[in-house]
């Protein structure tokens, strides 16, 4: 399913690859924040499936990951 955010096209979103990630690397995410929603996607295939989650359980996730 694609997953494109009210009134936005996803082409017009800015995505950004973490900071750990190297371009060589086969394992790298980006993201792109929406007011409802964090978009999740895999730097290597752009086009394919995203993954949509609430900004607070992104932040959840974040704070875990860091821990």
């Amino acid at each position: 399913m694609s997953i494109k955010p009210s009134g936005e096209s996803l082409s017009a979103l800015t995505w950004v690859k973490s900071t750990y990630s190297t371009n060589d690397g086969p394992n790298c995410i980006e993201v792109a924040k929406t007011p409802g929603a964090v978009l999740v996607r895999d730097s290597k295939r752009p086009d394919d499936a995203r993954l949509a989650v609430t900004p607070a359980a992104w932040s959840g996730f974040v704070a875990h990951a860091a821990a």
